[in-house]
């Protein structure tokens, strides 16, 4: 796995607007696991109305939690509070057309854990990083309320247009608000995956072709 500035989650990093297309995924891609320890984040959300978000985030380095519908943040939380190196406050608008405003300040990660102790609604998950052909992509496997839900993300500093999409994306969910981690917080995929996967089932794969050329992989 590589770490990019091109990726979410790195210390100081302060941004106007998040460009990415993201996708279901059935499992976490096994050809991208090589054994690193991904990166666990904790984060809360204290506004998540209209695809509208404050959010308050937690990140570790070091500390590795296997991601089951029994993982709680709190008890995470609680028991690993030192193991969190990285704070975050986050403000975001809604996503449009795989664009969505996103501005981001470091706090100090002692505040961010009393913050999210003491309000919001919380998510817990794992995320790996890595290049694919020409991206680098994010993969979140979550836990607790939303497990067993894995979302890849092609990310860019510019609207992610003409991409390759390997083989692992099932179908895509850009622009979808409930896949949203603030739509997650609100109202967890355990709520719905039966739903989707039926409507999935149904309908068929989507990817969207209004950002250029999808290349499949």
């Amino acid at each position: 796995m590589n770490d990019s500035n091109a990726m979410d989650g790195i210390p100081g990093q302060v941004k106007e607007f998040e460009y990415d297309r993201r996708f279901f995924c059935h499992a976490m891609p096994g050809e991208l696991d090589d054994g690193s320890a991904p990166m666990l984040i904790v984060q809360s959300y204290y506004v998540d109305s209209d695809n509208y978000a404050l959010r308050v985030r937690l990140i570790s380095h070091s500390l590795h939690i296997e991601m089951t519908p029994y993982t709680d943040p709190e008890n995470v939380l609680r028991e690993h509070r030192d193991d969190f190196t990285y704070g975050s406050v986050t403000v975001k608008g809604p996503s449009v057309g795989g664009t969505r405003y996103e501005a981001e300040k470091e706090i100090d990660a002692s505040i961010a854990a009393e913050l999210i102790r003491r309000g919001g609604t919380d998510i817990i998950k794992n995320r790996y990083n890595a290049w694919v052909g020409e991206d680098g992509w994010d993969i979140d496997i979550f836990g607790g309320a939303n497990h067993p839900l894995v979302i890849a993300e092609a990310k860019r500093n510019r609207p992610v247009t003409n991409l390759v999409i390997p083989d692992f994306c099932v179908t895509e969910i850009t622009d979808q608000a409930r896949f949203s981690n603030d739509g997650l917080a609100a109202r967890p995929f355990n709520e719905w995956q039966a739903e989707f996967m039926k409507e999935l089932a149904e309908q068929g794969p989507h990817f969207e072709q209004i950002y250029g050329r999808n290349r499949m992989e």
